[in-house]
């Protein structure tokens, strides 16, 4: 289909019929959704894993030497994919509602009128109205321009904001930063410059998290390790071990099997998935789940002061004339702009357009400049910007009631109204500025800034307040919010370019003022530098660098579109206080998974070694497939999905993967030594049964196990106290009860193999608490 000129489309855009013929060739704009993974994906991540596909070998085992009891683990196989699935599309469907809510919207022209549509809408000759803050949903030809600028720095790294004139290619991905106009789609969907970079970083794309490297290298050297300690095991079983080829099976399945962590990705993913659920539930949209390991070790918050802070919106409190009423000026320039944001606004509800004023030409407001200018037909140039920005020290007239006001003890933003008798000349200061007023307007402190500040000092996270106002103004508000003001508040047009005084500067300073959009990534990148994990909040398209740059973005819901897109998470409702629900999300959610790292990879490195150790020895491994079932359910399956999903945890720390094999490793050759201790001595000084010696070593091995999970589970408050009980009191039920005893095989072993047992199993439980305590230190907070 050929795609109309500009001429017809730029005064009316398309009509209904012209967009159902491009949406009937296939010319629209369609785009993948990231806010969740597809049903076919969960269930694919879930179901056909290495781990099950060994664990459905082991089944189809089982179902040929029998007996159906020793398939039990094939129940535990299924309930787990099911409750992963479940719980997944659950978090899947209430992070799709949010998404649908936060998705950005495209302001299409459309038979003569202006209207927002979804962005999977807009279709080839399209015509976008591009106002200040706006992503460009597609990429598109500008056919009238007022002064535009775009910023570029997602697609191409620069970071100055680039001037757009009439005939100019806005691409996909990049952002308004000021002025207005309108340009032509020409290419949508998977065609546009965004998708094609995004297409070709997934071929590159590396995980950057430490909980997903940790855990895929733990999954990787678990399935390094079982491939030959199985082969041992099955040929020691089937021919050195001198018993019939059922039970030298049954031994194999129960060996090889007791190796695989199953439900260690299970309860991975779901304690992420029910993290974004429960967010989901307070209106906060999980965009990226990794995002949750990064809220777990935030320990510095710089916060955008207007919107985050303060609430929405500004009220014109006073309008100083300095030569002739100012009042009609500020109705004009608010009148002549088309895209006012939250000043302009204010403005305009307070001083009535004038009659009489017709603009001929304008620069919009840029959070760079800091200033705005309008050229009438009549009355000369108008400018309207930061009182310290537009006049120097040479014309500083405005400047001492412009800082007595701003000093007022109270929340205001000053600015100065100046007039120049010469036209504009692009985006350059005239020379002949002379003061004409002052505008001064006054933001109101969030309720709740005060005590989520507080939550997060309590909490060992530094507050920072980084704003492009007055540093006194900005320091006046994040002192009423209880954020403490270390050093002077600092202005950042002095921000140091010299790697060891920027760092310095950071480290010591709390409040920043007169921000440049890219001086706010630059002070993210200084404190990551010194090895701070930081969150970034803002609503603007200035805070759009810095968020992106932040270990965690988060924006909030009113902001820009361009902020919502690059924030890992929004905040829907605009609420500064979820902000102390997510990061005790992030660390409990993080604390968690540690705990069941560590229970599943401890039964992993006890099961190995008896594996090992039984097919060197070539003795008849000790326990049957549903034995095993029973005690890895008691000590790991159950009470790890129960962690899983605990409330409370201090800050995480780096290093998952090292401190998980600091506990597993020890703790797992624990559990391995008293049960082959107690195995051999029953098998030989004691000359027990077969069945005997195997009963032992079930106990040796389930006793030093709920010491282990005990261990993980501390602070034993009473409902920890009471699930290591309740797992404790089910071993012991299975053992006693004559169902259980008969359909797992178990009996009491007599009095003195249970003596055995304890004198083989209290010193490892003892040695065990003296290596592993520092490790599994009890997390405050928890319940």
């Amino acid at each position: 289909m050929a795609s109309l000129g500009d001429e017809v489309v730029a005064g009316v855009g398309l009509n209904a019929a012209e967009v159902r013929a491009r949406v009937d060739s296939g010319l629209v704009n369609t785009l993948p959704s990231h806010a969740s993974r597809s049903i076919g994906e969960i269930l694919r991540a879930n179901v056909l894993t290495r781990f099950n596909a060994i664990l459905g070998g082991l089944l189809v085992v089982v179902a040929v030497v029998g007996p159906v009891q020793d398939g039990l683990f094939g129940v535990v196989l299924v309930l787990n994919a099911t409750i992963g699935v479940v719980q997944e599309l659950r978090a899947k469907v209430a992070l799709d509602r949010l998404a649908v809510l936060s998705a950005p919207v495209a302001h299409l022209l459309r038979d003569g009128s202006v209207a927002d549509r979804p962005v999977g809408e807009v279709v080839v000759d399209d015509v976008l109205d591009l106002r200040p803050g706006d992503e460009v949903v597609a990429d598109a030809v500008l056919v009238s321009s007022a002064s535009i600028q775009v910023d570029e720095s997602l697609l191409t790294g620069e970071s100055l904001p680039v001037d757009k004139r009439a005939g100019d290619e806005v691409l996909s991905g990049s952002v308004v930063v000021s002025g207005t106009g309108r340009s032509r789609v020409v290419r949508v969907g998977a065609d546009a410059y965004a998708q094609r970079l995004q297409l070709a970083a997934k071929r590159f794309a590396v995980a950057s998290s430490q909980l997903q490297q940790g855990t895929n290298t733990i999954l990787r050297v678990i399935s390094w390790v079982i491939a030959p300690v199985a082969a041992l095991l099955v040929t020691s079983q089937l021919v050195r071990s001198h018993v019939g080829w059922e039970q030298a099976l049954r031994g194999s399945v129960a060996g090889v099997g007791a190796m695989v962590p199953e439900g260690l990705v299970l309860l991975t993913t779901l304690a992420f998935a029910i993290g974004a659920l429960r967010l989901a539930r307070r209106r906060v949209l999980v965009q990226s789940l990794p995002a949750i390991e990064g809220l777990a070790r935030v320990d510095v918050v710089c916060l955008d002061k207007t919107g985050t802070l303060t609430m929405p919106g500004m009220t014109l409190e006073r309008v100083v004339s300095l030569a002739g009423d100012a009042h009609d000026a500020l109705g004009a320039i608010a009148a002549a702009d088309v895209a006012p944001n939250a000043t302009m606004a204010a403005i305009g509800r307070g001083c009535p357009s004038p009659p009489g004023w017709r603009p001929v030409a304008s620069v919009p407001f840029s959070s760079a400049r800091k200033w705005s200018a309008v050229e009438f037909e009549e009355q000369g140039s108008w400018i309207l910007g930061a009182p310290d920005v537009l006049f120097d020290g040479a014309r500083a007239g405005a400047l001492p009631e412009a800082a007595r006001v701003a000093g007022g003890g109270r929340r205001r933003r000053v600015l100065a109204l100046a007039r120049s008798c010469g036209p504009l000349a692009g985006t350059e200061l005239p020379g002949d500025l002379v003061a004409a007023g002052l505008v001064e307007l006054s933001e109101r402190l969030r309720p709740e800034a005060g005590e989520t500040v507080g939550y997060l000092l309590g909490q060992g996270v530094a507050v920072k307040v980084i704003s492009g106002d007055d540093p006194e103004t900005v320091a006046e508000t994040a002192r009423l919010a209880g954020v403490p003001v270390t050093g002077d508040p600092f202005d950042a047009r002095r921000l140091p370019e010299e790697q060891a005084a920027l760092a310095a500067l950071v480290a010591g300073t709390s409040v920043f003022g007169r921000v440049h959009p890219e001086q706010k990534k630059v002070i993210v990148e200084a404190l990551q530098a010194l090895g701070h994990v930081v969150a970034m909040t803002g609503d603007g398209v200035n805070d759009v660098p810095a968020l992106k740059q932040a270990d965690v973005g988060i924006a909030m819901g009113t902001g820009s579109q361009a902020s919502r897109a690059v924030a890992n998470i929004v905040l829907l409702d605009s609420a500064f206080s979820a902000v102390p629900p997510i990061l005790a999300e992030g660390r409990r959610v993080i604390a968690n998974i540690e705990r069941v790292a560590n229970l599943f990879v401890t039964k992993t490195v006890y099961a190995a070694l008896l594996a090992l150790v039984v097919g060197v020895l070539a003795v008849p491994y000790p326990f049957y497939p549903r034995q095993l079932t029973v005690v890895s359910s008691l000590t790991i399956g159950i009470p790890g999905f129960v962690l899983a999903l605990a409330p409370g945890a201090p800050r995480a720390k780096p290093d998952f993967l090292r401190r998980v094999l600091q506990f597993t490793a020890p703790a797992g050759a624990g559990v391995a030594v008293a049960t082959l201790a107690v195995y051999t001595i029953a098998r030989g000084p004691q000359h027990a049964s077969t069945h005997a010696s195997s009963m032992a070593a079930a106990v040796a091995l389930f006793a030093v196990a709920i010491f282990v999970l005990a261990m993980l589970a501390r602070p034993l408050r009473p409902l920890r106290l009471g699930l290591v009980l309740a797992m404790g009191g089910g071993g012991v039920v299975a053992m006693l009860v004559p169902i259980s005893r008969r359909v797992f095989s178990f009996s009491v072993p007599p009095a003195s193999l249970l003596a055995t047992v304890v004198t083989v199993a209290a010193p490892v439980m003892v040695i065990l608490l003296a290596a592993l305590w520092r490790q599994s230190r009890p997390v405050h907070g928890s319940r």
